[in-house]
């Protein structure tokens, strides 16, 4: 039987697998703990992006937005996709070979996207250049690595896990391998994902045989990674 978006979003509304949770009262961003409860306070991030964002230098900053606030955004996206906002912008079925994205909101300062992570590698390590970033993890779950500045960092993402992303931050994003015992041809991971002002480019890197970090190419670009 062919799964088509709607009927895996019409799962995550129903409850039948991990459910992303409910954004918090407006102004308080909260994160669900292991018993279901809203936690107030941040969602459960490294310490790097907390002082990005207890500590924001607006004044450098090319957006009025800060990271706080596209977390917020991201999470109100994902309430709007579960409640069927979205569902004409969904494609027929989800493409189980390629990593897509549909646009859901652009304007000058702000861009919106609902992505499907599939089992297709992963993407090179990179920047948003100019652009501050935020996800909320619908369903499924990614695999991180982040540069801390002396090697790569790895975290999972899960359902209902949120992350942001400050200019300068250096990562790699991918699905995470299925657990044993999945379907093949599983429904896709899906993020929300927030980026301030809207995407226009990214430098790629690897991490030379000394250890340190070199930049690769500068790409424009319109499409999230």
């Amino acid at each position: 039987m062919r799964i088509t978006p709607a009927d895996d979003l019409r799962c995550l509304r129903s409850g039948c697998s991990k459910r992303w949770p409910r954004p918090a009262p407006p102004g308080k961003v909260g994160a669900m703990t292991a018993s279901g409860t809203l936690r107030a306070g941040l969602p459960t991030l490294d310490r790097d992006q907390r002082s990005a964002i207890r500590r924001p230098l607006t004044r450098h900053l090319p957006t009025r937005l800060l990271p706080a606030d596209l977390l917020r955004i991201a999470d109100q996206g994902a309430a709007d996709i579960l409640d069927g906002r979205y569902d004409a912008l969904l494609p027929a079925q989800w493409d189980r070979s390629t990593r897509s994205a549909i646009r859901l909101q652009r304007r000058d300062d702000l861009e919106l996207w609902l992505v499907s992570w599939v089992d297709d590698g992963e993407s090179e390590l990179h920047d948003h250049a100019g652009s501050l970033g935020a996800l909320t993890v619908m369903s499924g779950s990614l695999r991180e690595y982040h540069w801390t500045g002396d090697d790569l960092k790895v975290r999972v993402l899960g359902a209902g896990d949120q992350a942001a992303f400050p200019i300068g931050w250096v990562h790699d994003l991918m699905r995470d391998p299925r657990p044993a015992g999945a379907e093949p041809g599983s429904a896709p991971t899906l993020t929300v994902q927030a980026y301030s002002p809207p995407l226009t480019a990214q430098s790629y890197y690897e991490v030379t045989e000394h250890g340190t970090l070199r930049r690769t190419r500068t790409e424009l670009k319109d499409l999230p990674e």
